[in-house]
């Protein structure tokens, strides 16, 4: 097993679930798992599962992060695993990691992440079976943004939206610090905007909930969510920077939640228009991180909204490194169940809730899976949330 791409809440406990899975029906399967994902199965960095590690792995359903490590390493980059001495100049990535499960004797492979991870394994799977080589992949979908095709609801998403409310609820108490404060919450979403509107419903519910004094900073209306803008939905900055000065006016604040691939493309744009280097991740991706959206979106209102100071956080690296809630913990424990099974009757692919075959949890064919799913921004309870707001 090995787990990759970047952390979510769910990671430490699929690794614990299939262990306890194969430890319940097939005690005597051997288990190792590949150190930081695709680059310890470059290097041949594994670990066994010993006996004493299946008899404390439910233990691992209580922490966030992944209990053997991830990476970024895409197989067919060969330059990237070259740069980062993962392979050696002339050396077929995939054909060193073919030769390394064939030393290791392993005829199963479970892989842990998004589309990127999950379609790697595709590419070693169909390389193998080129080389007549018989490797079943048994795939687990992980990710934030809950983004992959044709997956229903992703392993870790429901905690990220619950985690990034609460990191929100202490940054928001920020705008009390400060007359005429902008609040500007990025939350990951690189293509889709689910984490972002899932996140914002999320505080929004629990500010309707609250108990507040009602009196000065202390009320519901400054603490609330203010406008939400997801890559989905187009939005025009002169109109909504004209409502928002209004809640500005009223309030002494403005609270926004943006998903962090809102706005990147004109980002780009003007990197690109004024002759910068865009930065990108092995797999081609622009590094979000390092090209700031939530900096952009605070300078494009904070003059229009009159804005006194403008605070950018970002919630990312706090909500997806949690442990999995109760809902992502029943749900995980559902596909490794199935995903042990699948494995043990030799079926590949990815386990998930297939949104195309009436949401049945099944093993999909991995050419069906991809990445940047949208987010459907007309799902009643996102309308509803936008029509609160007054952003409808």
């Amino acid at each position: 097993m090995l787990t990759a791409g970047g952390l979510a809440p769910c990671l430490s406990s699929a690794v614990g679930g299939l262990i306890e899975r194969y430890t319940e029906v097939a005690p005597d399967v051997r288990i190792i798992a590949y150190r930081n994902g695709y680059a310890g199965l470059l290097t041949g960095d594994s670990v066994e599962v010993t006996d004493e590690v299946r008899t404390v792995a439910g233990r691992l359903h209580a922490f966030g992060g992944s209990p053997i490590g991830n990476s970024r390493v895409k197989l067919t980059n060969v330059e990237d695993c070259i740069k980062r001495g993962l392979v050696r100049p002339g050396q077929n990535p995939l054909q060193v990691a073919a030769e390394q499960l064939s030393r290791d004797h392993v005829d199963v492979l479970h892989t842990i992440g998004g589309d990127d991870t999950n379609g790697t394994a595709a590419d070693l799977a169909a390389y193998l079976r080129g080389n007549g080589y018989q490797l079943t992949v048994v795939g687990l979908p992980k990710t934030i943004d809950n983004d992959i095709i044709p997956i229903k609801q992703s392993l870790g998403a429901w905690t990220a939206a619950e985690q990034g409310a609460l990191y929100a609820r202490n940054i928001i108490a920020e705008h009390s610090s400060n007359p005429r404060m902008l609040i500007v919450h990025e939350v990951m979403g690189r293509n889709c905007g689910w984490l972002t509107a899932a996140t914002a419903l999320a505080h929004h519910q629990w500010v309707k909930g609250a108990n507040f004094a009602e009196w000065l900073d202390n009320s519901a209306a400054t603490w609330d969510v203010h406008a939400v803008f997801v890559p989905e939905r187009p939005f025009d900055v002169a109109q909504e920077a004209k409502r928002l000065r209004t809640t500005m006016d009223e309030l002494d604040c403005v609270n926004l939640f943006i998903s962090e691939g809102a706005g990147v493309s004109e980002i780009v744009a003007s990197m690109e228009a004024e002759g910068q280097d865009v930065p990108r991740d092995p797999f081609g991706h622009v590094e979000l991180d390092k090209v700031n959206p939530g900096q952009w979106f605070a300078k494009q209102f904070a003059a229009e909204l009159g804005a006194d100071k403008v605070l950018v956080q970002k919630s990312g690296y706090f909500s997806r490194s949690a442990a999995a809630n109760e809902a992502d913990l029943a749900l995980i424990r559902a596909c490794t169940t199935y995903a042990v099974d699948a494995a043990l009757r030799g079926e590949s692919g990815v386990v998930g809730q297939d949104e195309e075959r009436g949401d049945e949890l099944r093993v999909i064919e991995f050419e069906r899976i991809a990445g940047g799913k949208a987010f459907d921004v007309s799902v009643p309870w996102f309308t509803e949330l936008l029509r609160d707001l007054g952003q409808a």
